[in-house]
């Protein structure tokens, strides 16, 4: 690969990583129920992935009905993933949020062995600790009744929803296109939640649908689709890195356009969280 051919895809995938970081801001601000915007979210993703699919020739064909449950309950925890991370945007804030999913590299490399034959590394569990540590810091007050506290522990449960569906996908992706993978679960999620739409309102719609647009075609159907992409040019652990500076761009985003400060004991637990992210990621680029 030439200089400028490395540079280019490095530049394409620190796009991927801001267009993926606009799910924070965009999720905090857009003024309609969590569960709603997600299905809107779904769908308008749905859409575009079709027409992407249709365009590049990709194959929807599923090869058996194993593949189908897989992707079937991969869609059940991408929407459960999609409407705690929600929740906990609109419980605390983008800053929070954002941190708290970012807990999924170390849930992955903890329950990883449940899933395949490798066997617990004692470091998983001293970066599990530096987790926890994290999370304390981030923590306001350890009372349920808090917002902040209900928006990490929202935050945590979205991580291990992602984190379970990166495991149980993992097999497929050799096997099938990442989009049309991509495409069928956002068509189930727009399905499973399609009844929604008659006990909650949706009215808001109709002024904040460019903000929803965005959301699924920036974030969802680009950041997704050239964030894979970036995976036949880097290495996994180089494009998760980079990939981990998606709450600092995100809190950079919410500065300019919520106005949102995030305090001293963020950084703090935001920045044991965030290295935990780097030191697995070099960790696996080592082995």
């Amino acid at each position: 690969m030439s200089e400028k051919s490395h540079v280019n895809n490095l530049l394409l995938l620190i796009f991927a990583t801001v267009c993926l970081s606009t799910s924070g801001p965009l999720g905090k601000f857009i003024d309609m129920p969590t569960v709603v915007i997600i299905w809107w979210r779904s769908i308008l993703a749905m859409v575009f992935l079709f027409t992407l699919c249709a365009f590049k020739g990709i194959s929807l064909k599923i090869g058996n009905k194993r593949d189908r449950f897989t992707f079937f309950i991969a869609a059940l925890l991408m929407g459960a993933h999609w409407i705690t991370y929600f929740y906990a945007l609109k419980l605390s804030n983008v800053a929070i949020g954002m941190i708290s999913l970012f807990t999924f590299p170390v849930i992955i490399a903890l329950l990883e062995p449940f899933f395949s034959k490798t066997k617990l590394d004692p470091i998983h569990i001293v970066l599990g600790i530096i987790v926890m540590v994290g999370i304390y810091f981030l923590a306001p007050e350890f009372d349920i009744k808090n917002n902040y506290l209900q928006g990490i522990l929202c935050g945590i449960l979205s991580a291990v929803c992602y984190a379970l569906r990166i495991l149980i996908l993992k097999g497929q992706v050799a096997n099938y296109n990442s989009t049309m993978l991509m495409f069928y679960q956002v068509a189930i999620v727009t399905v499973l939640l399609a009844p929604v739409l008659f006990f909650m309102d949706s009215s808001n719609i109709k002024t904040q649908y460019p903000y929803v647009l965005l959301l699924a075609l920036v974030t969802t159907s680009i950041g997704h689709t050239l964030f894979v992409n970036s995976l036949k040019y880097f290495k996994a652990s180089t494009a998760s890195i980079i990939g981990s500076t998606q709450p600092v761009f995100g809190i950079i985003i919410a500065f300019f356009f919520l106005n949102e400060i995030p305090t001293i004991h963020t950084f703090v637990g935001g920045s044991l969280i965030l290295a935990t992210v780097i030191i697995e990621s070099v960790r696996s680029k080592k082995q």
